[in-house]
């Protein structure tokens, strides 16, 4: 259950040709405010349709909430896939202290991927992938983010993994102003580092932001400790492309529950499921 520094993952389908999908799309900065006893996912879906966006990536800080479920990452279930999830873990009176959210659509239905850091009445913080019930907003909050014009995440069927994951599609015309950018997934077994280059010299993007989710065949740090389970998730907490070199801060969450910060080490952080991915022109 253990994966060292360049760990690589044998999933049941076919190793599909394109390592990564990518479709251009303009971001558009927003600033939402949500109301007090409004259910989280609900309120972002129509902040985020109110502003004019179907698609959106969103940052959420010091989130109160009546509950929260979430999961983390877990052996495979023995059905052919190469990792699962957890049962699902339950905090009453629960801080998001700091989440990444991919909005886009399931079966024409807002979706939304989440993964973050948060703590329940005792203090305690944990991380893991976020499900979507139980989470009234106890407080009106403030949730910034992009709004993405040109481009959505839609959840498809994905025969290498045997998973239901995002892929980036294109969606009508861009929007005017924002900034450019670029929605983009990465497949399994290609170091997020040197994939996030590619995918930025492919397109032209020297400079730039980065910001996303998703998994790792384990997690290593630069100069310091990891996490060695074979599938671990990952947010990406600071990211940047610059002068075609990328540097990414994640934190990462294992088997047992506990999850650690760094940024990633080149070269030996391999995708495990898959890395749904955001760039912004700086």
């Amino acid at each position: 259950m253990t994966a060292g520094p360049g760990a690589r993952i044998r999933h049941p389908g076919p190793v599909q040709a394109d390592r990564h999908s990518a479709v251009p799309c303009r971001l558009h900065p927003l600033s939402l405010t949500l109301p007090a006893h409004a259910p989280l996912h609900d309120a972002l879906v129509q902040a985020v349709g109110a502003a004019g966006y179907r698609a959106a990536y969103l940052r959420l800080s010091d989130v109160e909430v009546e509950a929260l479920d979430y999961v983390i990452p877990a052996p495979a279930p023995g059905d052919g896939r190469a990792a699962w999830y957890s049962d699902t873990r339950h905090i009453e009176k629960a801080c998001i202290h700091f989440a990444g959210l991919h909005l886009g659509e399931k079966a024409g239905e807002p979706f939304a991927h989440c993964h973050g850091i948060w703590s329940g009445a005792d203090g305690r913080r944990a991380m893991g992938h976020l499900l979507p019930e139980g989470r009234t907003l106890t407080r009106q909050v403030k949730v910034e983010g992009w709004g993405i014009s040109g481009a959505i995440l839609r959840v498809q069927d994905d025969a290498e993994t045997g998973f239901s994951l995002f892929a980036p599609v294109a969606s009508g015309a861009p929007s005017a102003g924002g900034a450019q950018g670029l929605l983009y997934t990465l497949r399994p077994n290609s170091d997020v580092t040197e994939a996030v280059e590619q995918v930025a010299r492919a397109h032209r993007m020297r400079d730039c932001a980065v910001e996303g989710l998703g998994s790792l065949v384990g997690t290593t740090f630069v100069g310091g400790a990891g996490n060695n389970s074979y599938a671990t998730e990952v947010l990406v907490t600071e990211g940047a492309v610059s002068n075609g070199k990328a540097a990414i801060t994640a934190a990462s969450v294992g088997f047992d529950g506990s999850f650690r910060k760094g940024v990633l080490r080149r070269g030996v952080n391999n995708v495990c499921v898959t890395a749904e991915m955001l760039f912004r022109m700086c």
